[in-house]
């Protein structure tokens, strides 16, 4: 059985303000045919959008919607707060690999750290730090982001960066580090082979935002001591699965 709302005006405003939005400026007649609603009741449902902000009529008499809804919907992806979002799939990802586990933004040329989830089930430890910024052109969830971005702000970031050896691995070559992003984009998530800190290796994917802008990424950090490739495969593996969860089930 169907069910129905109990305010059947509220229903019917909703219903013609979804039309509108949908289909665009649409006449009287044919708004009281698509929804099977007698011209006057239609009437008043649009005055009543006119009056509160929702919908117009232009000079030709069709009725529009106005970007107020929209306008909601951004207050509404304002508030979410995407550290508390976000934390719950972060706390499951760092005691099934029994790694530490972080999430960053997205900040020009660097990303900072807004949240961490360290795992003890180790005795090492990272020295990363909640606020701390970190470079893009040499860090895994700098390359997962900016392997979504397009070749113009790939190369705006890196001139903007200063790009020094911060290891003896990490990539200053700017074409080495196109076909890096490459290799980033086919395997789906990024890999940080020393490049940023001697001695930890980094496995990262990207996320984007509720407007589908990669603003997000988060990463799994482990001492490259225990990092062999069987071990980035399965943490590759594991990275990409809570990626796509938050993406389907989080508005970021």
């Amino acid at each position: 059985m169907e069910e129905k709302n109990p305010i059947q005006v509220a229903d019917r405003l909703f219903h013609t303000l979804e039309l509108l939005s949908s289909r665009g400026e649409m006449g009287l007649i044919e708004i009281s045919s698509e929804l099977s609603l007698h011209k006057s009741t239609v009437h008043r449902l649009l005055n009543s959008l006119i009056f509160l902000g929702y919908a117009r009529q232009r000079e030709d008499g069709k009725y529009q919607a106005t970007y107020k809804i929209l306008d909601l919907a951004n207050q509404l992806a304002s508030n979410i707060d995407a550290v508390s979002a976000v934390r719950p799939y972060l706390r499951e990802l760092a005691r099934k690999t029994q790694e530490t586990v972080h999430f960053v933004e997205l900040d020009g040329v660097e990303a900072f750290y807004v949240d961490k989830v360290e795992s003890y089930a180790n005795s090492i430890q990272m020295v990363s730090r909640i606020g701390s910024r970190i470079p893009l052109y040499c860090t895994a969830v700098g390359k997962a982001m900016l392997a979504c971005m397009s070749g113009g702000e790939i190369a705006d970031i890196w001139e903007n960066s200063h790009i020094v050896a911060r290891t003896s691995k990490t990539i200053t070559n700017f074409e080495h580090f196109l076909e890096e992003l490459d290799t980033v984009k086919n395997q789906g998530y990024a890999l940080d082979n020393e490049e940023n800190e001697a001695g930890v290796r980094c496995i990262a994917v990207s996320l984007r935002d509720y407007l589908g802008k990669v603003r997000y990424a988060l990463s799994i950090s482990v001492p490259s001591a225990r990092m062999d490739q069987e071990r980035v495969r399965e943490l590759a593996r594991c990275a990409i699965e809570i990626q796509k969860r938050i993406q389907r089930e989080v508005r970021l």
